[in-house]
């Protein structure tokens, strides 16, 4: 990777992988991020722990005597049954084929000895970070802690990225530090989309509401040759255009930043695409009686929940003239039928240019996710983010504190739990 596929001024060449790393018989720390959903004791959807397999397989492969660590869920330091990491571990056990040595905190001489036990390929998962309040707290004194169960530390949670916590940055000071399998990926097909993107390229970002992803706007505005804005916040980009939206979700007191964004995007040469018809009805609920019409002419007392088919074509005939898509958010209340037909059909377009080579696609965001997922248009994509506020801080230009701190840089970041 060039230089300048760095995020935020880092400079991502300097991150070590763990490819051709020698750990046999070495104690190594992976940071992984197993909070996944747990309904009634058990794993609900094990996406995450997929996600971690290929650097566990590799570093158990290669000999070393694995101690993994995660967060789960916001315990802010008190022991409870619903956080606590156990069901995790059996599913972890489960899928990987192989016992998974539980140990039930993840600091202490009791822990040591159970990690000082393991043996070569050996796989032990600790407790929940997080009910230690010096996790959240990046502490130096439990991040020394963690340290001395482990000889390497391995980072494979870019999900946890934006965290400044001691199982993220305050232990890299403490450890030679890797990326993991999983956190290299997300970081190259980021950085091949945001920083060293094969052009023309597109980003769609979508959702309710413009305050959430004003910093993520602004940054685009600036990156891409494209920028379609859907979903809520495309009203709010109509009505600060004096266009009438109707009863339709708008933030207006976001006109000005609106109206700012597009400038932004004038002077940098991006175009920015609004949907110029749309599916409406009087209220959002599945089975609606919708009606089609132009934008700017909503029927009284209705409300744009979907773009219309004139807007579909038209981005589907842009999509095909670009290589690369950053996708996140929906282009409309994609949940609730029928106000999902504009997503799914570009999200079908999207994954059957990826499929035939001809489109590079990017997409993260839960929403998003599952979108794809619902029109199977998943397996298609190029790379699918799980991670979410990683994912929206790196789009809006921030710097991450995980990935700095492997990039052997500092970190300007608090923590934040």
């Amino acid at each position: 990777m060039s230089d300048d596929a760095g995020m935020g001024g880092v400079d991502l060449s300097r991150i070590k992988t763990i490819d051709g790393l020698d750990v046999k018989g070495k104690r190594v720390l992976m940071r992984a991020d197993l909070n996944v959903p747990v309904e009634n004791g058990h794993v609900a959807d094990a996406t995450r722990i997929e996600r971690a397999l290929p650097t566990i397989e590799a570093l158990r492969s290669g000999g070393a005597k694995l101690v993994i660590m995660s967060h789960f869920g916001r315990p802010k330091g008190e022991r409870s049954p619903e956080t606590s990491l156990k069901p995790v571990a059996a599913k972890l056990q489960e899928m990987l084929g192989t016992r998974v040595s539980f140990l039930h905190d993840c600091v202490g001489p009791d822990v040591e000895a159970g990690v000082n036990a393991l043996k070569d390929g050996d796989v032990a998962l600790l407790e929940n970070l997080r009910y230690h309040k010096g996790e959240t707290a990046n502490d130096a004194g439990f991040a020394k802690q963690l340290a001395a169960l482990g000889d390497i530390y391995v980072d494979d949670a870019f999900s946890c990225a934006h965290r400044a916590h001691a199982s993220v940055e305050a232990i890299t000071h403490l450890l030679p530090s890797y990326a993991g399998k999983s956190m290299m990926a997300e970081i190259e097909a980021l950085a091949s989309a945001l920083h060293n993107p094969k052009r023309p390229v597109m980003a769609i970002v979508g959702g309710a509401k413009v305050s959430t992803k004003i910093d993520v706007l602004t940054n685009l505005v600036q990156r891409m040759n494209v920028v379609v804005v859907g979903g809520g916040m495309a009203n709010t980009f109509l009505y600060a255009q004096g266009v009438d939206i109707g009863n339709s979700l708008c933030e207006p007191d976001l006109k000005d930043i609106a109206l700012d964004i597009i400038d932004k995007a004038k002077v940098s040469g991006c175009e920015i695409m609004l949907p110029v018809d749309q599916v409406v009805a009087k209220e959002l609920a599945p089975g609606a009686e919708t009606v089609v019409c132009d934008t700017g002419t909503v029927p009284a007392g209705m409300m744009i929940l979907d773009v219309g088919p004139k807007s579909i074509a038209r981005l589907k005939e842009k999509l095909g003239e670009m290589a690369t898509l950053l996708w996140n958010g929906p282009l409309g209340a994609f949940e609730i039928t029928p106000f999902g037909e504009g997503t799914f059909a570009l999200a079908r377009e999207a994954g059957r240019l990826s499929k035939d080579g001809k489109l590079i696609t990017i997409a993260g965001g839960g929403d998003t996710v599952r979108a794809l997922n619902t029109t199977g248009a998943a397996p298609d994509f190029t790379y699918i983010s799980t991670a979410g506020g990683a994912f929206l801080e790196w789009l809006a230009g921030e710097q991450l504190p995980g990935v700095v701190a492997l990039a052997g840089g500092d970190t300007k970041h608090s923590a934040v739990a």
